[in-house]
């Protein structure tokens, strides 16, 4: 009779382990609780939301053309198209020539920033090793 309880303690205990084992590794792995997961569905909702409300088909598409090319430029540009419609500065539907002009201003301030700029890193001698210079000098004394 002790036997059987022992083994369906080790039953339970062994159900119990497996389970915060699968949980650590869904938060290892970036899963996130339920909770978390609907909300980020439920934000992205509303930014798709929001864009479809002030974007034209055609601006849509092309924006949608620079997320499959590069993610973080079109979040960049999502990112200002909502901040313009929450500030009330946009009177219409964005078109796909106003967006156009929104990725060249943007680009152009990038450049003036010189956020997209490489620097080059400049080494300097600290000593002179050129021995024919130096004996150039003691000839000419």
């Amino acid at each position: 009779m002790a036997d059987d309880e022992l083994a369906q303690i080790r039953a339970a205990r062994l159900a119990q382990l497996k389970q915060q084992g699968a949980s650590q590794s869904n938060g290892a792995n970036g899963g996130g609780t339920a909770g978390e997961d609907d909300q980020r569905k439920q934000q992205e909702e509303q930014r798709a939301s929001i864009l479809n409300q002030i974007l034209e088909p055609e601006a849509a598409d092309r924006l949608g053309r620079i997320r499959m090319v590069k993610e973080s430029r079109a979040k960049e540009v999502e990112e200002r198209l909502i901040m313009l419609a929450r500030s009330g500065q946009l009177r219409s539907k964005v078109t796909e020539d106003q967006l156009k002009q929104l990725l060249t201003s943007l680009t152009e301030h990038e450049e003036q920033t010189g956020k997209n700029i490489k620097s080059a890193k400049v080494v300097r001698r600290t000593t002179w090793d050129d021995e024919d210079d130096l004996d150039d000098l003691l000839n000419d004394v």
